[in-house]
């Protein structure tokens, strides 16, 4: 134990305690607001309908307190309690080369996480989702989804470290300057390329038929100057009841995707609010100052543990014993543990977020109808079982989209 095993472990538990507290203040004002539907949405939501939303909403943060427990028993587990240490040591007198032995081991402990969050995400589909009829997907489709995300995990995740740790091994000083740049420059091209290559493998996606919903959203397009390589309705309800629509892809490779449950749900006018507001994202840069954004925090990241990597301090206070010390080890611990010293900085990535938001809901606003986006919105509020009464200090630090009330004020306002 060092000054940085204390540090992280003050983290740790500021960090669970800040989260646990603010999941039960959630759960108890959805359960006080139960009873009665807010007054701005008493002529458009039933109070079936809102309950329904509110026993949704404490459900899933029933689970998410689990999810938690069990994330920070795991994190000391792999660090303080010796898992790093452990696995590292055992491929080191299994495999020869130290580079070889590294890629193995990390990922390794990844595998590890993986199998211990799939019990959890066994019971949101099978239980809580199908408790509140939202599920659809089978136990086939469910390890088909799972096997096959493993499966490309390894595919690509793979060379990636293989490649980020090379570059650490003997690039020399400058590092993590080349190591962010592969990163940054991987995640545009899986950008480019997750709309044709990797979301079909899990979706059927077919062009929108001709008809009036299709001309609709063509000359919604043509008067934002939006081009984009398609118009798709995804088959998201063969695994949720869920209900969305999105942008995908960059330059050249834009995609426009419905879910068909969205399609079967909402109206024309809605529809073109809600894609006006997805427009409103692409008008006003917000996927490009996210990405500046990302990339920032990303270089300041690499350039910490670029720091970091040489401190013997950093491995010993994480349970690593120094013969351990490697590259491999250092970027796992930094991957692990950068969320616990970060966490506060969640609240002004909400607030960010929801000012884009209203961005998106403004320009909606001035290029659709006002009142079909709101409809559109209370109707995925209510199909999507999302609360109407959210805690205003969760929300504050979580919400990456306004919540309920506020938004539909704003655009009541912007109409």
């Amino acid at each position: 134990m060092n000054t940085f095993t204390l540090l992280f472990i003050c983290a740790l538990i500021v960090s669970f305690g800040v989260e646990y507290w603010l999941a039960k203040r959630q759960s108890n004002y959805v359960a006080k607001h139960r009873g009665a539907v807010p007054e701005a949405f008493k002529d458009r939501v039933s109070l079936d309908a809102h309950q329904k939303a509110a026993d949704y909403t404490i459900a899933k943060g029933k689970l998410g307190d689990i999810d938690r427990i069990i994330s920070v028993l795991a994190l000391l587990l792999l660090t303080l309690g010796g898992g790093i240490n452990l696995t590292f040591a055992y491929w080191a007198n299994l495999v020869e080369s130290p580079f070889i032995a590294g890629i193995a081991a990390t990922a390794t402990i990844f595998l590890m996480m993986t199998l211990i969050e799939l019990p959890s995400s066994v019971y949101q589909t099978f239980v809580i989702e199908e408790q509140f009829g939202f599920n659809k997907s089978t136990v086939r489709q469910f390890i088909k989804d799972h096997a096959l995300q493993l499966v490309l995990g390894a595919a690509i995740g793979l060379p990636l470290l293989a490649l980020i740790l090379w570059v650490m091994d003997s690039i020399g000083p400058s590092w993590w300057l080349w190591a962010w740049a592969i990163l940054m420059g991987f995640s545009l091209l899986m950008s480019w390329l997750y709309p044709t290559v990797i979301a079909p493998l899990f979706n059927t996606f077919t062009p929108m038929e001709d008809g009036s919903l299709k001309n609709r959203i063509q000359g919604l397009l043509e008067r934002c100057g939006f081009n984009s390589q398609g118009i798709f309705i995804m088959d998201g309800s063969k695994r949720s009841g869920h209900g969305n629509a999105y942008f995908t892809g960059l330059g050249n490779n834009k995609r426009i995707v419905f879910f068909d449950n969205l399609v079967n749900s909402l109206d024309e006018e809605e529809l073109e609010a809600v894609l006006a507001h997805e427009l409103g994202h692409f008008k006003h840069k917000h996927v490009i100052k996210m990405l500046v954004a990302t990339s920032v925090i990303s270089l300041i990241g690499f350039g910490i543990l670029g720091w970091l990597i040489d401190q013997d301090w950093f491995y010993t206070g994480l349970g690593v014993a120094i013969e351990q010390k490697s590259h491999a080890v250092a970027l796992l611990l930094f991957m692990l543990v950068s969320a616990t010293f970060t966490f506060f900085l969640q609240p002004a990535s909400a607030y960010v977020q929801r000012k884009f938001e209203f961005e998106a809901d403004d320009f909606a606003a001035s290029n659709a109808d006002a009142s079909k986006m709101i409809s559109g919105l209370v109707k995925l509020y209510e199909e999507n079982a999302s609360t109407l009464t959210p805690d205003p200090l969760y929300s504050a630090f979580h919400y990456s989209h306004p919540p309920a009330a506020i938004r539909i004020a704003h655009l009541e306002a912007s109409a």
